[in-house]
């Protein structure tokens, strides 16, 4: 979706040229530790599929060299040219990891004979990929485990690029994975999952050019895979901090972490090799406390005293700490120095976001006075490029207070469109408000201008006038962010609002994740899908039986709403399913139809008419809803 870019104005050069100043740009160790241990490059660093698309290319990125352009915070400039850097690396003699394959990296531990895989990053190409490297420069060692750290999918998407199935079904290959893996993998992905795939396309400025105008990278990496997505379900689960396992002469022990950068998580130790796997927990950047594609709030105190606690079990005896993102750091001291930076980094916004909580604040109030001390703002780990100080206090103001900031007035608000019909009107009508938005722009105000054209294009979605005026802020306000996903989300803004709509370019409910929901899971995949209104005169009731595992399920329809139980009935339901656990996924797969139920090997019997009355009041997600315009 091509659209003309402006140049950034004289504030966004003011802001950059300050910005320069103020930090420690002379400072290159992540430099040298990005680039420590290159074994080779995979070139081109272009993954395609079958059919000749593109899934993933790093090479897109290769205008990030020299110093930053007006059209990009320099610090975010800096760290897209660190995550932009990729190949095979040693990170120590028999661990090797491959970055720049994803958003992710893939971790290979080597053992007596075959190797561990740590993460499998997002797509099945781009794994595979990343393994043929790894391969072509050590040899083609057997997989003998693969760990998943967490449950999110640029951790698990990629596992059938590594293995199959059969092999994991045959016993030849363990899958370790923490406790809930399956369950926080698969329902994140399933109940959500639209809403949270068409923001993830603004997020990781999926539609974004690649270039100094347009998308530099997300902070974390520097964009997702547009693979297949699959999932192998765990073999194994760890439960308890300081669990060992041994696979291939490779010790680990494991240390939970459970609702920190994702509800079900887990770091590994490898004394064998005095690493630490740190998952997803201690980053080169602050980390999203609430993502913006939306997640549930994770908790900052929670995971800061996970770190305290990593530091304690392993800081005396750790030369190495390695992440399922970006570059590892190497030595006692400095790996200490790197935990301890993090664990405050958490500690601190939390502590001080409540302090400023229990003095009346609310999150934007705390998220605009919150100050970090020097030895936090200048460590370069430390910078907000992922999760920005901003968002991330918003979001501990919302895992303690919720939604409401307290004000009266914030208890039965407007629709945005009807506020922004009443702003508009009280402030003179859209004209008037874009000329005088248009003096405000030019004086650098950008912010108060995204508030009020924001107003105006909701209320008169054709004003081609404020679209274009809102496009061209939402375009400064990204050249100026530091957090790359704030930059890709304005300039997605700016690309909707110039060219329409690009949708939802990357899906994560896969076949594969469907087939991992629990049948629970899956009634509840089906009941939010109800529209309510349009199901309160119907009553129907279906029987599902599971046959291999003599399990039965009782599906009510009644009061606009699906409930299930699996206590047993005394009336006879109006249709029975009879099938396999493992091919119930086909509800939700292939439909509702009695033709398509059959060819998925499930059964029916009684009143047919009651799947298509079902179907008839189900009522899908969008996943190109409008976001920045009202439809």
């Amino acid at each position: 979706m091509a659209t003309t870019s402006n140049a950034a104005s004289e504030t966004i050069i003011r802001q950059q040229k300050a910005l320069l100043g103020s930090l420690p740009f002379a400072d290159t160790q992540d430099f040298d530790d990005a680039t420590r241990g290159l074994v080779a490059r995979r070139q081109p660093n272009a993954v395609t599929a079958e059919d000749g698309t593109v899934l993933w290319d790093n090479d897109t990125y290769s205008f990030l060299e020299g110093d930053a352009p007006e059209t990009v915070n320099p610090s975010l400039w800096r760290q897209s040219k660190l995550a932009a850097i990729d190949g095979l690396f040693e990170v120590v003699p028999g661990i090797y990891q491959v970055r720049g394959m994803d958003l992710s990296n893939t971790s290979f531990i080597e053992g007596d004979e075959g190797v561990v895989v740590i993460d499998t990053l997002l797509s099945a190409e781009t794994g595979k990929a990343a393994l043929e490297l790894y391969r072509q420069h050590r040899g083609d060692r057997p997989i003998k485990a693969i760990v998943y750290t967490h449950s999110h999918v640029d951790h698990f998407g990629g596992v059938k690029g590594f293995v199959t199935q059969e092999e994991v079904d045959g016993g030849s290959v363990k899958i370790f994975a923490p406790e809930g893996f399956v369950e926080h993998a698969v329902s994140e992905n399933v109940y959500a999952g639209t809403a949270m795939g068409r923001r993830a396309g603004y997020m990781y400025g999926a539609a974004l050019a690649r270039g100094p105008q347009g998308q530099v990278g997300g902070g974390l990496g520097q964009t997702v895979s547009v693979g297949t997505v699959t999932l192998i379900a765990p073999t194994d689960i760890v439960t308890t901090t300081g669990h060992e396992e041994t696979v291939d002469g490779v010790r680990m022990i494991f240390q939970m972490a459970p609702d920190t950068e994702a509800p079900s998580e887990m770091l590994i130790y490898l004394p064998g090799f005095k690493a630490l796997c740190a998952a997803e927990d201690a980053t080169h950047n602050f980390h999203n406390l609430l993502t913006l594609r939306g997640a549930v709030v994770r908790d900052p105190h929670g995971w800061s005293q996970y770190l305290t606690e990593t530091i304690d079990m392993f800081g005396d005896d750790v030369e190495v700490v390695f992440a399922s993102h970006h570059w590892p750091t190497w030595d006692n001291d400095r790996v200490v120095e790197f935990l301890a930076t993090q664990r405050d980094l958490y500690a601190y916004v939390h502590d001080q976001t409540l302090r400023m909580i229990n003095k009346g604040l609310t999150g934007p109030e705390i998220a605009e006075e919150i100050q970090l001390p020097p030895s936090l703002e200048n460590a370069w780990s430390a910078k907000g490029y992922y999760g920005s100080i901003s968002h991330n206090v918003k979001a501990i103001y919302q895992r303690y207070l919720g939604w409401f900031d307290g004000n009266p007035a914030s208890l039965w608000e407007h629709t945005p469109v009807e506020q922004s019909i009443r702003y508009v009107e009280f402030m003179g009508g859209a004209d008037a408000v874009v000329t005088k938005a248009r003096d405000s722009f030019d004086a650098g105000d950008y912010r108060w201008v995204a508030q009020v054209l924001n107003h105006v294009v909701f209320s008169e979605p054709g004003h081609a006038g404020a679209k274009a005026l809102l496009a061209d802020t939402y375009e400064q306000l990204g050249y100026g962010a530091e957090n790359g996903t704030w930059r890709n989300w304005y300039l997605s803004g700016t690309t909707e609002l110039r060219g329409g709509q690009f949708g939802t370019p990357t899906e994560t409910t896969a076949p594969d994740v469907i087939a991992q929901l629990t049948p629970a899971m899956l009634f509840d995949a089906i009941a939010i899908q109800v529209d309510g209104p349009s199901a309160w005169n119907e009553r129907l009731s279906i029987d599902v039986v599971l046959t291999d595992v003599d399990e039965r399920y009782r599906l009510r329809l009644a009061n606009g709403v699906l409930t299930y139980s699996a206590h047993s009935q005394k009336d006879p339901a109006d249709a029975i399913l009879s099938t396999t656990k493992r091919s119930l996924p086909a509800l939700a797969l292939g439909g509702l139809s009695a033709e398509g139920l059959a060819d998925a090997g499930i059964a029916l019997t009684g009143d047919e008419s009651v799947l298509a009355r079902l179907a008839a009041v189900l009522d899908p997600g969008d996943k190109n809803f409008a976001i920045v315009t009202p439809d």
